[in-house]
């Protein structure tokens, strides 16, 4: 963790993680609409669905009409990818670094690594 955090500004940090967290929760969304309806009373279907909902709305007006409705969760998290792998590197000046360069996600590794990984 004290890697990541000296290698971006903090600001960088907090980004990337609201950015992140959007999509994967969009991707959530996708994977949960698999195996239930989007009005399901499940929990967990009901968060994501209210909380990804304005999101879905405001890439509406760029969202293809031949899409099907259960991959317009996939098609917005990629935008979301693609701001936070190519975007983001190229206004701060870093080159894009390639799998798990993301302060989230390189996080969330290390910290499976240090729970499951050899002793």
């Amino acid at each position: 963790m004290q890697g990541t955090i000296a290698a971006f500004p903090i600001w960088v940090i907090a980004l990337d993680y609201f950015l992140g967290v959007i999509m994967w929760t969009l991707i959530a969304r996708a994977a949960m609409g698999i195996f239930l309806p989007e009005d399901s009373s499940f929990f967990f279907m009901r968060f994501f669905v209210r909380a990804t909902n304005p999101i879905l709305r405001l890439f509406k007006p760029i969202t293809p009409g031949f899409l099907l409705e259960p991959l317009i969760p996939i098609y917005v998290a990629w935008f979301f990818f693609m701001i936070r792998f190519y975007l983001m590197p190229w206004l701060l000046g870093y080159s894009v670094m390639g799998m798990l360069s993301f302060p989230l996600e390189s996080e969330i590794a290390a910290m499976l690594y240090q729970a499951f990984g050899s002793k």
